[in-house]
């Protein structure tokens, strides 16, 4: 007599129990949470979570077969991020619910410290790049993409905004101060932020060098140390420097005065891991897409958008991200 052995049938079910299983731990929302405007390696997860990479490799495999997390490559590391909700399938209104709910929870102090460790590592090695190869700026930069390979992109949109005769600009990152004079013709003032002497040092060399008395440079630090808010701040191949995108968006998009504009020039996301090494990069560039949901948290409005292809492979976007004024709102209602 011989047995039958029953088929075990899946169906969407399934799909919902996983959804339940990977939200039934503290420590995988606590990750979903930390993953909320980041993304972070295995190695550092287990920092900042004080855990063993096996054990944080499991608890991420759990979240990946429940679809809360993402994996993107960059080079030879893999980068963990949260996955989008998707209402049209099945479990996608719990995932959504789920998230919502993670978001209004407040990490541990301990945890929210080792994450600002994590931050300032990455913000150490970009540091400690351009302190090195200063005297190089040029010459690294142009392996990639110069600015003579974008600066006529970049000013038709500026141009195409029509800022006033009085209009302010705020350059944070000048690298060699390339992009200053053009600047300098287009608002009454400039404000040149960066958080490298050496840097700050060549862009000053090309102010004086070119006159720009309307230029002013200040060593500091972008994101924390208090600044007055311009009518644009531009950004030009300086977001993949942040350690932590998405909250440099958010921190510079204070920096825009009410009807004022964000215009950030950056790589589209590649996989020449090489970069890293030669020109300090942090990420291999960004998706189109996480740069309008970052400036939409930031309670920015896209707008204009110029894409270029390079001859080495690589390609540029240039972002327009506009900041509604709400006192115009106010006078329209």
């Amino acid at each position: 007599m011989s047995l039958r052995v029953p088929q075990i049938r899946h169906d969407d079910s399934d799909e919902l129990a996983a959804l339940c299983k990977a939200g039934g731990d503290p420590l995988r929302l606590n990750v979903l949470r930390a993953l909320a405007n980041d993304s972070f390696g295995v190695l550092e997860l287990a920092q900042i979570f004080a855990t063993g990479q096996s054990g944080m490799s499991h608890h991420l495999k759990v979240l990946a077969q429940a679809g809360l997390v993402a994996t993107r490559r960059e080079g030879n590391a893999i980068f963990y991020r949260r996955a989008l909700a998707q209402s049209e399938r099945i479990g996608g209104t719990l995932h959504a619910a789920l998230l919502a709910e993670v978001d209004d929870l407040a990490l541990p102090a301990d945890i929210t410290a080792r994450i600002a460790e994590v931050h300032a590592q990455r913000e150490a090695v970009s540091r400690d790049y351009f302190a090195r190869t200063a005297d190089k700026f040029q010459a690294q930069q142009d392996l990639i993409a110069g600015l003579p390979q974008y600066r006529d992109s970049v000013l038709a949109v500026l141009d195409a905004l029509g800022f006033g005769a009085e209009a302010s600009a705020l350059e944070v990152g000048p690298g060699d101060g390339g992009f200053l004079p053009d600047l300098a013709r287009r608002f009454a003032r400039v404000t040149a932020l960066d958080n490298s002497p050496a840097m700050l040092d060549l862009a000053r060399t090309r102010c004086q060098e070119e006159g720009l008395g309307n230029v002013e440079l200040r060593l500091a630090d972008a994101l924390n140390d208090p600044q007055a808010a311009a009518d644009c701040v531009v950004l030009n191949m300086v977001l993949h420097h942040f350690a932590a995108p998405a909250d440099a968006m958010k921190q510079l998009a204070q920096r825009v005065q009410p009807g004022g504009s964000l215009l950030v020039t950056e790589l589209c996301s590649h996989n020449q891991s090489w970069a890293r090494e030669a020109c300090g990069d942090l990420w291999l560039g960004f998706e189109q897409d996480d740069l309008a949901r970052w400036a939409n948290a930031a309670g920015l409005t896209p707008g204009e958008s110029l894409y270029i292809g390079l001859r080495n492979g690589f390609q540029i976007q240039v972002r327009h991200f506009a900041k509604p004024d709400s006192r115009s709102e106010l006078t329209h209602r």
